[in-house]
């Protein structure tokens, strides 16, 4: 078994969607290819929920960048697939011109600039939901996220032209930044993916019994869960500053950024290794919760991060 997190989803494994499997055959046949991501949700959910014939009522509108096309979705998003994935106060936003552009643009810089980052999104990430707060709510907009329930779909909003998580924020609208937030939830995505099909974490191992690493940076949000981390939590974080910190330093080395993304993306670095370098030290001292494959990970992690 390879020592790193996967970067392409295997053939005839349970996320394979070309697979002979009688749900996913009968969806291609009738040509909801759109909905497969869906099918496999109600393989992990085990609620009874039909999410692929409520996501039947979703369109989606095709973006083909380098070869590889997405689904874009519109309409309603319906209420059982929003609750569970905590999407109930977010609705879908219009489709126009200029988000199609940004979209567009931050798939194209990715392709053109991270072809390995495309290549993780491109495996792992095969539906956008372009989400806004629904009228009246009063809370604060996520940026980007994505869901181990729903495989292949991330969500993100008109934040994510603006934010990089966890603290930078630029009041200039960037399609770079949200080639950044792609990035992010595509290895989300690709991190779920391999904790999903290999045993990564020790027997008996719990996220609600979890050794609860601090988190510093967190100090200021008031909220007790973004300052104590879960050792799968820490993990995941892990392996994707990993990934943004390289994404980040290949696009400090251009020379087409404007002033505004060049500071945030600087910003972020300086904020994002530190941060990586403190989870590592952390996850280290917690051994005992991995199985052997997920310590040669950890070690693999301490390989990269020792060469950013």
């Amino acid at each position: 078994m390879k020592t790193a997190i996967a970067t392409r989803v295997p053939a005839g494994s349970f996320f394979d969607l070309d697979r002979k499997d009688p749900d996913l055959i009968r969806l291609r046949e009738e040509g909801a290819e759109s909905a497969l991501p869906f099918a496999l949700m109600e393989r992990l959910v085990k609620s009874g929920t039909p999410y692929a014939e409520h996501a039947r009522s979703l369109r989606s509108e095709p973006v083909t960048v380098a070869g590889v096309t997405f689904d874009w979705f519109d309409a309603e998003l319906p209420r059982e697939i929003a609750a569970e994935i905590n999407l109930t106060d977010y609705e879908i936003i219009e489709h126009t011109d200029e988000r199609r552009e940004a979209l567009t643009w931050a798939l194209d810089r990715l392709s053109l600039v991270h072809p390995e980052g495309f290549a993780r999104v491109r495996d792992f990430v095969r539906g956008f939901l372009w989400v806004g707060l629904k009228p009246g709510v009063r809370t604060s907009s996520l940026t980007s996220s994505s869901d181990p329930a729903l495989p292949y779909v991330i969500a993100f909003s008109e934040k994510a032209r603006h934010h990089i998580p966890p603290n930078t924020v630029s009041p200039e609208p960037s399609s770079l930044f949200l080639t950044e937030n792609l990035l992010h939830e595509g290895t989300h995505q690709s991190i779920s993916f391999h904790i999903l099909q290999h045993q990564v974490f020790a027997d008996g191992y719990s996220s609600q019994t979890s050794p609860k690493i601090e988190i510093a940076w967190r100090a200021t949000q008031g909220v007790a869960r973004n300052q104590f981390w879960e050792i799968d939590r820490a993990f995941h974080a892990a392996c994707v500053y990993n990934q943004l910190l390289r994404f980040r330093q290949t696009e400090l080395n251009r020379d087409d950024l404007t002033p505004a993304e060049r500071a945030s993306f600087q910003s972020a670095y300086d904020e994002g290794l530190p941060a990586v370098r403190h989870l590592m030290r952390e996850l280290e001292l917690l051994t005992a919760h991995f199985t052997p494959h997920g310590r040669e990970l950890l070690a693999d992690l301490r390989h990269q991060t020792d060469h950013l």
